[in-house]
């Protein structure tokens, strides 16, 4: 999945798939999630906010399935 680099002390880069609605986070800690069923919305959403971390954790983290791919 096209990675697109972000400014985020908690976020590195993020991707995102419309067809399957995943979305892909890169974090600086190493880790790579993906969450699923995430609309297209959501992803503009956090790539236009103003702390992508922040948006992450109010309206994504604890609110889409997730799986650790790396």
């Amino acid at each position: 999945m096209l990675q697109t680099q972000v400014n985020s002390s908690d976020l590195q880069s993020v991707g995102y798939d419309a067809t399957t609605c995943t979305l892909e986070i890169k974090f600086h800690s190493g880790g790579i999630y993906q969450y699923f069923k995430v609309t297209e919305s959501i992803y503009r959403g956090l790539m236009s906010a103003s702390s992508h971390g922040k948006y992450f954790h109010a309206y994504i983290k604890d609110f889409y399935p997730y799986k650790r791919i790396g």
